[in-house]
């Protein structure tokens, strides 16, 4: 690899030196990143919440009911790594409005297909947020693109936490919006058309390209590594870890969770606000995460979010009063929060500029993928097996995360990325 190469590589890891600094295009782009994050939730919450009453009041075929709410999780995923290859080529500014302006598509086609009941329009408006779901995943990432090694999980937990208040806000506004006009819901879906539209507005008026400080002016013209080199580095095993398993597990949990409420004859009401409590834990450890990295080191926040995703499971299998519920899933989202801003850190840290939109649109497809599988398992392994097993599945996915982040404390943590040959 070429010498002008070396510098940059050795800036981004980890554990190896680097000058301190920020540059306030960098903390201006992760606050407004924090709040187009804050938006994002809000508008794909209202679709989660809603979606699987609104496909079972349109579907022609009832058995179809849930289609549109899994076509969100298709369109996200099959869009996640053309998300990134494009904004490779025009921009991260206006890729994120490109996504933005899908979601606010999508909102109107929900409106007029719910005005019309027209089931197959529907489809293609929650499609549309799917897309919008798979550029807003690149919001943390860019922030940590943005600044040098030692400000990247300040950053990524800044932009995380401005889903603190979205997280609560979305779902109400779904219930304050869905009789706005005569037919139901359709007010609830111009909600997202209006969140998509003010998103798409805050980035082109408010986001610069631009790198971290530093940054070799043609770093992404250097040379670059084939994906296999770079993941099979200890940094990048320990990152697609914490971040695949971390969110398998948070899914895996997260979607069963009502329906195992409900099942242990806890109220609906009462089941939804088991998941409030989660989402509160999921975005609310965003507002201190950087800090307890800064502080007390990568490898502490790592193993205390896999510690209480073990937890959750513990509390799980122990309990089915309501206050296990909520402790337990309060437990699971602040332990997925830790691995995920852990997990993104070490993949901002893991690559070149140059293979920047190959590994981070490969790691993040994967990601997507195992989520979505683990969304779809929840329900039949709930329905077959019950409560307990299912988080006893979880124990085993935990320990592969606690084995591959031991393996990069170990022998990767202050190496340098390999270079090629």
């Amino acid at each position: 690899m070429s010498a002008p190469a070396t510098p940059s590589l050795r800036a981004s890891l980890p554990g190896v030196a680097s000058a301190p600094g920020q540059s306030p295009a960098g903390r201006s782009n992760a606050l407004v990143l924090a709040a187009a994050q804050g938006l994002f939730t809000a508008a794909v919450s209202i679709d989660l919440t809603l979606t699987g009453l609104t496909g079972y009041q349109l579907a022609p075929d009832k058995s179809l009911a849930t289609l549109p709410f899994a076509l969100i999780t298709v369109a996200g995923a099959a869009t996640t790594l053309l998300a990134s290859l494009l904004m490779q080529r025009i921009g991260r500014r206006w890729g994120f409005v490109l996504g933005a302006s899908a979601c606010a598509a999508g909102g109107l086609i929900s409106v007029w297909a719910v005005f019309h009941a027209s089931f197959r329009v529907f489809c293609l408006g929650t499609a549309a947020v799917g897309v919008f779901q798979a550029f807003a995943q690149y919001y943390r990432l860019a922030a940590a693109d943005a600044v040098e090694a030692d400000g990247k999980a300040r950053v990524i937990s800044m932009v995380l936490a401005g889903g603190v208040v979205a997280a609560v806000l979305g779902p109400a506004l779904a219930a304050w919006s869905k009789n706005l006009f005569p037919v139901l819901f359709a007010g609830s879906y111009l909600m997202v058309f209006a969140l998509g539209f003010l998103s798409a507005l805050l980035i082109a008026a408010g986001y610069r390209d631009v790198d971290a400080p530093g940054a070799p002016a043609d770093a992404v013209a250097l040379p670059h590594r084939r994906l296999w080199t770079v993941f099979r580095q200890p940094i990048s095993l320990a990152a697609l870890a914490n971040n695949v398993i971390g969110g398998v597990v948070m899914m895996f949990v997260m979607t069963a969770a009502p329906l195992a409420a409900v099942a242990c004859h806890h109220s609906i009401d009462e089941g939804a606000k088991v998941i409030q409590w989660h989402l509160v834990g999921m975005y609310a450890p965003s507002l201190l995460a950087g800090r307890v990295i800064r502080r007390f080191g990568m490898p502490a926040i790592l193993f205390s979010g896999m510690a209480l995703s073990t937890a959750c499971g513990v509390i799980a299998m122990l309990s089915t009063t309501l206050t296990a519920f909520y402790l337990a899933l309060l437990c699971l989202g602040i332990g997925w929060n830790f691995m995920f801003v852990g997990g993104t850190t070490l993949l901002a840290s893991s690559h070149l500029p140059g293979e920047r939109a190959r590994v981070q649109g490969l790691a993040e497809m994967v990601r997507y993928g195992c989520t979505a599988a683990a969304a779809l398992a929840a329900g039949p392994v709930l329905e077959r097996f019950g409560w307990a097993e299912l988080n006893a599945v979880i124990f085993p996915m935990l320990a592969v995360a606690v084995a591959l982040t031991v393996a990069w404390i170990r022998g990767g943590r202050a190496a340098i990325l390999q270079e090629a040959a």
